[in-house]
């Protein structure tokens, strides 16, 4: 009788130390999955971080903050100060230390020009000169004068014309004519490289490309 009672005793013991193990490891697995959940929401917000500090960087090169005032708005303060006469020249850059949109136009008898600070829209005008009498009467405003209807911005061409040469700022942009054909020429440097493109005003398409010397 004493034999069976020590057996019993004996297996109720192992029994229960059996059971004793699995108590203490599930609150472990529970705290581990807390732990791989954290880390990994840690590294999305940080992924997320990245990404974005990437986009600012990448639209920091096309965005220049000493020029508010924009292509559109400089033509229409000339026009709105000459307005028979049509544009023949429109020239941004920082030749004055500042960035200064040089407008030039004529109308049939005058030749015109001002200079519209690209921060405030302040103008000046220089005095009218009087065309030559072979220049007059519309006829140097036919010749000369350019479209500068739906123009695509500074800011795209800009862009278009850094995506061109592959890398470097834009820094000067003319309004000009060939053939007919009135087009952008931006300035892009790179280094000690610079880079002429020229491109559609109106459609944004590369006409020309060609590196200083």
């Amino acid at each position: 009788m004493k034999s069976k009672v020590i057996f019993t005793g004996l297996f109720s013991l192992l029994l229960l130390a059996g059971c004793q193990p699995n108590q203490t490891t599930t609150p472990s697995s529970t705290t581990n999955q807390s732990s791989e959940t954290t880390v990994t929401s840690t590294n999305k917000s940080e992924d997320s971080s990245t990404s974005a500090g990437s986009t600012d960087s990448s639209s920091s090169q096309t965005a220049n903050p000493d020029i508010q005032v924009s292509a559109d708005r400089a033509i229409e303060l000339f026009q709105n100060k000459y307005p028979d006469a049509a544009i023949t020249s429109l020239e941004l850059d920082s030749d004055w230390g500042s960035y200064f949109y040089k407008i030039e136009g004529v109308d049939d008898q005058n030749e015109y020009s001002v200079k519209i600070n690209a921060m405030d829209e302040k103008l000046e005008a220089e005095n009218p000169e009087q065309l030559d009498r072979d220049e007059q009467n519309g006829k140097k405003k036919s010749e000369d004068g350019l479209d500068v209807s739906n123009l695509i911005s500074i800011e795209e061409a800009g862009k278009i014309a850094v995506e061109k040469v592959g890398a470097g700022t834009a820094t000067d942009w003319d309004l000009d004519k060939e053939l007919g054909t009135t087009y952008w020429d931006v300035k892009v440097k790179n280094g000690n490289q610079t880079t002429n493109v020229k491109i559609n005003s109106q459609t944004g398409e590369v006409l020309s490309s060609e590196i200083d010397d």
